[in-house]
This record gives structure tokens, sequence and C-alpha cells, in this order.
């Protein structure tokens, strides 16, 4: 397997993963699914190859994209500019094979030097993976909202978790 920045090929094969999510899981709040096009103009542009906002991929042997992990801006503010969002999307049959601790061991060694102070993520529960890869790397739960989404006819909560990046 490889992990490497995401480059345009990828965009198919990033949405269709990510709709997935949208489809089937509680896991992200988003309710319709991207075309390709929009994907690629609300999300993709954000990402670059050096800096705080990275998109990483995960390549298996076969050239398959296995799953992929970001850090996103917080916040818009300016004073949120140390802070990101991360997050790491897996392909089903990826899941449990250890790529999101190789996708989050690249990422963070890829934002490193980027003048970040804190990492953050949301993860809606329960997902006891995810919570557990997130501990894994050092994250902290730091706050809980109680039912602050409503998807599949019914309220989720998220758990906000917290890394020191510095």
């Amino acid at each position: 397997m490889l992990v490497r920045d995401f480059c345009a090929a990828d965009i198919v094969a990033l949405t269709e993963l990510y709709n997935r999510y949208i489809l089937e899981t509680s896991i992200t709040f988003d309710l319709q699914p991207y075309t390709i096009q929009q994907r690629q103009d609300s999300w993709m542009s954000h990402y670059a190859t050096s800096g705080r906002y990275r998109l990483l991929v995960a390549q298996g042997h076969d050239g398959q994209l296995l799953g992929y992990a970001t850090s996103s801006r917080l916040r818009v503010k300016a004073a949120y500019d140390t802070s990101v969002e991360t997050s790491v999307y897996l392909k089903a049959e990826a899941q449990g094979q250890g790529i999101g601790s190789q996708l989050y061991t690249a990422l963070f060694e890829a934002i490193a030097h980027a003048d970040i102070h804190r990492a953050y993520a949301c993860i809606t529960l329960p997902n006891e993976a995810s919570m557990a890869l997130h501990q894994k790397f050092g994250f902290e739960q730091v706050g809980l909202f109680r039912e602050v989404g409503r998807k599949f006819e019914r309220y989720w909560d998220v758990a906000w978790l917290e890394k020191n990046v510095t």
C-alpha cells in the first residue's frame, strides 16, 4: 500500500467513497450525494501538497483507492488558523487492516511543521473504531453534543476530540 498526496485523477474514487458514507452511514451529516464536479469545486480545491490543509490517499497495490485522511480548516475566522479538523474515511473492505493508522501517521508527519497548534475531530456516536483510532493518536474527548444531527429519522450525538499538535 502507498500513502500519497491526492491528485486530480483521484476525484472519482474519492467522491464514490464519500458518497457511500452519505447514503449508508451516520458518520457524515451530509444528506445528499455529491456530483464529481461539486466535490471538486467545494472540497478538493481546499487542499494543497504542503501546509496545513492536506489530503492524503491510501492506494492499494492494484492502484485502487482504499481511503483518505484530511486536515481541514476548523472555522473560517482567522484566529482559528492554527487549528485544523482531521478525518479519515476508508472503503468498507479496507477497515480493520491498519490503513487508518497509516494514513493518520502520514498526515501528522505531513503537517508537523505547518504552524498547527491543535487538531480536532468530530465523531458521530456510536463509532468505537473511530474513537479507538483517534485515542491511539493522542486525541481526547473534550465535548459531547447531544442529538445535534438528524439523519435516517433519528438524532445522533457527536463527540468532539482534541489533540495537541505542537
